[in-house]
């Protein structure tokens, strides 16, 4: 069992969090809005006044926030993690945000303080079942030793250094905003050329685009898209491309 500090339970945080409680963990938990900490707590996690706090009785702080802002809200200053992290605590930072956020980051560590730079591929429905994709950026020995924590959370694809875990993110999303626009465009190019629905499907399936088409078709068809990540987050994620 593992003593881990978890910081920020969104949409995300709350169910990555959830699974690390469900595999036995010793789970402190701290996020700005107390409420959304009470069914965790029900379950037996403890509950943090300050991320500081949460830190002390740590082993490893996992943060898990919306933007650069609040990682820099909850990690500095007397009430922050670097306030309460000791010699042998790892800080592993899973929110997708800048390099140079990151950069601020590993800057300010404590020493003896590790940091593990990991953001995450995938949404709620992934965090929930543990099948993150999570691009880990850190020193090999610090890699070594906490991916069997982030297998609980999904497949941990090692990548450098501190900071490629947010570069090789970064080229994922812009990676995968490129290929959502250009699918969009050609059914709308195939739909204005008069083609079938089913022809246009079988014209992208011999393209690069041919998964992509497949997966996002039931979405299409069907005319429904449920919404599965805030637009606000996603325009942030776009901005940092």
């Amino acid at each position: 069992m593992t003593s881990i500090a978890f910081i920020g339970l969104g949409a995300m945080g709350s169910r990555m969090a959830s699974r690390l409680l469900e595999a036995g963990h010793h789970l402190v938990l701290w996020n700005r809005s107390v409420a959304r900490t009470r069914e965790l707590v029900a379950r037996g996690a403890a509950l943090a006044d300050t991320p500081a706090d949460a830190a002390r009785q740590a082993e490893v702080v996992i943060t898990m926030l919306a933007d650069a802002a609040a990682l820099s809200e909850t990690t500095e200053g007397p009430d922050g993690v670097l306030a309460g992290a000791t010699d042998g605590t790892a800080l592993v930072q899973m929110s997708t945000v800048d390099p140079a956020a990151i950069s601020r980051l590993a800057a300010q560590l404590p020493d003896g303080v590790g940091l593990l730079d990991a953001p995450v591929l995938g949404g709620p429905p992934e965090a929930e079942s543990g099948t993150l994709h999570i691009f880990v950026g850190g020193p090999p020995r610090l890699v070594e030793r906490w991916t069997p924590l982030l297998e609980t959370l999904g497949r941990p694809v090692p990548v450098g250094a501190a900071g490629a875990g947010t570069a090789a993110k970064l080229v994922v999303h812009s990676t995968l905003f490129g290929v959502l626009a250009v699918l969009g465009e050609s059914l709308a190019l195939a739909h204005g050329l008069g083609l079938s629905r089913e022809a246009a499907y079988a014209a992208l399936a011999q393209t690069p685009l041919a998964r992509q088409a497949e997966r996002r078709r039931p979405a299409v068809d069907a005319n429904d898209y449920p919404p599965r990540f805030p637009l606000a987050s996603a325009r942030k994620d776009a901005d940092l491309v």
